[in-house]
Formats: structure tokens, C-alpha cells, sequence
């Protein structure tokens, strides 16, 4: 089992087998490899970006996953998630933001608007009495507090 491990640690820290033959001991009497990872951050250099052009200014026809417009083995961008299909929305050319934001609260109001209109003139009032409660709205029966308190039951003069 040590010599799997050994072999593994030799080849990931890319050296001959020749000059892996060190081991450091830990306290616990162990011995160890210590490997040596390349975490270089640098892209790699044979691999062939693609350029920078979001997936939304490609035709929507003509390719092998049409929903990414992707063909198969294409080369991705560096910043694949922003170029995407569904990275931010292009916005159309010609709209200022000035323009976009007053469509936008044009929108909101027109829906505020239908709201309120069905809620206050279109809905219809309730086809019974709402109920009500003698003794000053039952204040002493909830606890005693106004908070509490119940419709109070009008008199009428009948």
C-alpha cells in the first residue's frame, strides 16, 4: 500500500522516481512525501480561447444545442458564464438607461394601477353581515385590552 502511495506522490510531484526516494518523518512516525503541486493560475497556453462575443448576438438557428447556441467541441470563453445564453441581458442598442428606466416604472404603475382598480371598484361587497359582538366588543372576555377588541354591536332603533 505504501509504495501505491509513494509511486502516486512521486508522479504527481513530477519527478523521477530516481530522486524520490526522501521521505521526511512526521512525529507520529509516519512518513510522508511532501508534494510539490504547480498551482500556477496562468491559463493554459495551447488551449484556444474563444473571443469574447455574448451567445445572445448569435443567430438562434444552426446549431447542436440550441438552447446555449453551442456546437459540439467548441472552445469556450474565458468568462463562459457572462457570455452565456443565460449570463446578463444585452440590452437592445439605442435604449439609454434613462429611457429603460422610465418603461420600467411605467410598468410598475400600470400594474399598481390594475390592482388597486380590482381591489377598491371591482370586487364586490360581501353577500352577508359581518358579525358583531355585544358588551363593547367583548374587551373583557379577550383580555381586556383595546387591542383586542372584536366589532362592537351598533344599537338600533327598531
Amino acid at each position: 500500500m505504501f509504495s501505491i502511495i509513494h509511486r502516486a506522490a512521486c508522479r504527481a510531484a513530477r519527478r523521477p522516481s530516481a530522486r524520490c526516494t526522501s521521505h521526511l518523518h512526521s512525529t507520529s512516525g509516519k512518513t510522508y512525501v511532501p508534494l510539490n503541486i504547480d498551482t500556477n493560475p496562468e491559463p493554459v497556453q495551447e488551449y484556444h480561447y474563444a473571443p469574447p462575443i455574448s451567445r445572445q448576438h448569435l443567430p438562434p438557428y444552426g446549431w447542436d444545442d440550441l438552447q446555449m447556441r453551442r456546437n459540439f467541441g467548441d472552445p469556450l470563453s474565458e468568462h463562459d458564464e457572462l457570455m452565456s445564453m443565460w449570463g446578463p441581458d444585452i440590452p437592445p442598442p439605442g435604449v439609454k438607461p434613462r429611457t429603460a428606466l422610465i418603461h420600467f416604472l411605467l410598468a410598475v404603475t400600470g400594474f399598481t394601477g390594475v390592482f388597486y382598480t380590482t381591489k377598491w371598484f371591482l370586487t364586490p361587497e360581501p353577500h352577508f353581515i359581518r358579525r358583531t359582538y355585544p358588551y363593547d366588543g367583548l374587551v373583557s372576555d379577550l383580555g381586556g385590552l383595546a387591542e383586542n377588541k372584536a366589532r362592537i354591536e351598533e344599537e338600533s332603533e327598531e
